[in-house]
């Protein structure tokens, strides 16, 4: 973590009086600590001495007028409060962006850990890494089982047509991020509309789920203490959570996703194959077409890196892992068009 008194962006005193009348007893002067490792909304830890909070902004730069909304992952948080899925309290969200230059929203620092890494995931027993992949996929089965309109959420997103929506969306990111020629996106985006499966389980989307974004006991690791980063969530077809899952599920003697980079790649941690057959006898459903959820999620996230990267390049990003996330972007690209072209579903290969 680095000292966020070197980011101009965040006014801890300004925060400090808004948080004030938003949480409960006096709140003290406050510091503040930039979270390394986010490479999309910038996260900071403030803490007054006695409690400690998590800050998350958008980031700064151009970006998808639709992406990064704080209001969007404020409601998910709050809406979710006491449900099977696990969420962090809420504290406000503050749309009056004179208070540190953007809109943000405030929750409580939960007391847990994130394993991002194989450096992180290598210090758990084979049955922790078991137990962490079985309360994933109990905690994804619980969320896309929940009715929309019984939390609040029936007008969160549209399903009908949301892959449509979704390809068309990503590759309007790309083309208004992009700081190379790439022919595989074209080649990508042409495949994917070919072969557009039809949706037939709708519900509540996070949009990126993936073992980095959940918040484990220390002392349990299997334990899901809070599921994070709710900014892409929406209604949509409940299977793409599943292919961004697979996706970033890294297994030995496979390319590794490189943010990832062999986080599930140890012994204990079930095989891709494996996760997939779990969510489908969790849930009674079929998984039609999964290949194009899997090269969908990789053309995703290939284009959420190179928006990361053009900020990055432009000089507008929080902290200091950025400057190798340009490289990841070509092998996703070219992950998804080995596992396209080796497909059996028509129109894909």
């Amino acid at each position: 973590m680095t000292a966020a008194s070197t980011s101009e962006d965040l006014d801890c005193s300004s925060v400090r009086v808004w948080l004030s009348q938003n949480e409960s007893g006096p709140v003290g002067e406050l510091t503040a600590r930039l979270i390394a490792g986010g490479r999309s909304n910038p996260t900071y830890e403030i803490s007054d001495g006695r409690r400690e909070w998590i800050l998350r902004r958008p980031p700064q730069g151009h970006v998808l007028p639709t992406a990064h909304d704080m209001g969007r992952e404020y409601r998910a948080l709050s809406s979710l409060k006491g449900t099977a899925v696990p969420v962090p309290r809420t504290i406000g969200l503050c749309e009056d962006s004179s208070i540190i230059g953007a809109s943000f929203y405030v929750m409580d620092k939960l007391d847990g850990i994130t394993l991002r890494t194989q450096d992180d995931t290598s210090r758990l027993t084979e049955q922790q890494r078991s137990g962490i992949a079985d309360s994933m996929i109990d905690t994804l089965v619980a969320l896309h089982s929940i009715d929309p309109a019984q939390v609040g959420l029936a007008d969160w997103g549209r399903p009908e047509g949301f892959l449509e929506r979704q390809l068309r969306r990503w590759l309007r990111q790309w083309d208004a991020s992009a700081t190379a020629e790439r022919g595989e996106v074209a080649e990508l985006h042409r495949r994917l509309t070919s072969a557009l499966p039809q949706q037939e389980y709708p519900g509540i989307v996070h949009g990126d789920f993936k073992i980095d974004n959940m918040m484990v006991n220390p002392s349990d690791p299997t334990e899901i203490l809070g599921v994070l980063d709710w900014e892409m969530s929406t209604l949509g077809d409940t299977l793409t959570d599943l292919g961004i899952l697979c996706s970033f599920w890294d297994q030995h003697g496979e390319f590794f996703n490189p943010i990832t980079a062999g986080a599930t790649a140890l012994p204990g941690f079930p095989t891709r194959d494996r996760l997939v057959e779990r969510y489908i006898a969790a849930r009674g459903i079929d998984v039609p077409d999964i290949d194009w959820y899997l090269v969908f999620a990789d053309f995703k996230i290939a284009v959420i890196l190179e928006g990361i990267h053009a900020r990055y390049m432009q000089g507008h990003t929080e902290g200091d892992d950025f400057s190798g996330v340009g490289d990841m972007v070509g092998p996703l690209l070219g992950r998804a068009l080995e596992r396209a072209s080796a497909s059996s579903v028509s129109g894909l290969h």
